[in-house]
């Protein structure tokens, strides 16, 4: 590579640099409804974009000693301990093997959400999404509507609801409305 070839490349990715400050921001619209299409066990789900702040490959995860089989343990994120769930495990089915996904949740106190495989990113029409809550055995009221695919439908886990589990299987009690 010659010296005016660095030197124009060099140049072009500073002009795409200070182009991507000049493009407007990403608009999200009330027609579409980004999601991960992600799997916790061998179960296929669907998780809302809006409720994750963060999905992150194969970070260690310190184990720690508890009867909660859903806690995996805890792991750092910017300085911050956070505990660690196994969705499948918060869902009631059985943990084929440790998952390779964290999913930090957007929310206080910090969360993460484990899952085994990450299989896209969804941008798809409101229209393809049935809201209601999808209460059956083994979900515990984690799931909140459905959003019908080419590949089939999958359930959309609602990561508020699955935060309550979370308070609910360390034994935290309900904080109040009034001092939320």
């Amino acid at each position: 590579m010659t010296r005016a070839t660095v030197a124009e490349r060099v140049a072009r990715l500073r002009d795409d640099f200070d182009r991507s400050f000049a493009d407007p921001a990403r608009v999200f619209d009330d027609e579409n409804i980004e999601l991960l299409a992600v799997r916790a066990g061998e179960r296929p789900y669907a998780i809302r974009l809006d409720q994750s702040s963060g999905v992150h490959p194969d970070r260690p995860v310190t184990a720690l000693p508890t009867t909660v089989r859903a806690l995996l343990g805890v792991a750092g994120y910017a300085g911050t301990v956070v505990p660690v769930y196994d969705l499948a495990g918060l869902l009631g089915h059985p943990v084929p093997q440790r998952p390779r996904w964290l999913l930090l949740t957007t929310g206080a106190p910090p969360l993460a959400l484990a899952f085994h495989e990450l299989d896209r990113h969804l941008r798809v029409p409101a229209a393809d999404v049935i809201d209601g809550t999808a209460d059956g055995a083994g979900q515990r009221g984690c799931l909140r509507g459905m959003v019908r695919l080419a590949d089939g439908d999958r359930p959309i886990v609602d990561v508020p609801a699955a935060r309550e589990l979370v308070h609910q299987l360390a034994g935290h009690r309900p904080v109040p409305e009034e001092i939320r």
